[in-house]
């Protein structure tokens, strides 16, 4: 059964350098820095790779962060990958966690987060699941 986590994160996004300097300068390279807050504390680090269109409010993202925390008191760390598309002013985002990237006691998590974005304020959902803890009866070993 998915679980959901919810709460706020700060941001701060700052342009490097492309690894190719005669790079298009539609192209930009970027490092993120978070701090999520609520059911997820936590603090991340990534990378972003955009690309602008030529006509205004056409762009791509793509992007991985690793977060380091508790997510509903669970130590760990796992990754996400992101991957953003505005078409002419139409957004669509898919944010997902990177299977078994996991760690700690968030070993085998999935999931998808989503964000909103209110009053210059940035908000996560993450749904989520986990495996279940607690062997079944008939995964214990046999004694004798």
């Amino acid at each position: 059964m998915p679980q959901f986590a919810t709460g706020s994160f700060d941001v701060k996004i700052t342009p490097t350098p492309l690894a190719d300097t005669t790079a298009d300068s539609t192209l930009g390279r970027m490092t993120i820095d978070k701090k999520y807050h609520g059911d997820l504390e936590a603090t991340a680090k990534g990378e972003m790779l955009t690309a602008m269109g030529v006509v205004k409010g056409s762009a791509g993202y793509v992007a991985v962060e690793r977060i380091t925390g508790t997510l509903h008191g669970r130590k760990g760390s796992f990754s996400l990958q992101h991957n953003g598309v505005m078409n002419r002013g139409e957004q669509h985002l898919t944010i997902m966690v990177v299977p078994d990237s996991g760690s700690g006691q968030l070993t085998g998590l999935s999931g998808d987060l989503s964000i909103r974005i209110a009053e210059g304020k940035h908000f996560y959902e993450l749904q989520y699941s986990l495996p279940d803890e607690k062997p079944l009866a008939d995964d214990m070993p046999a004694s004798g």
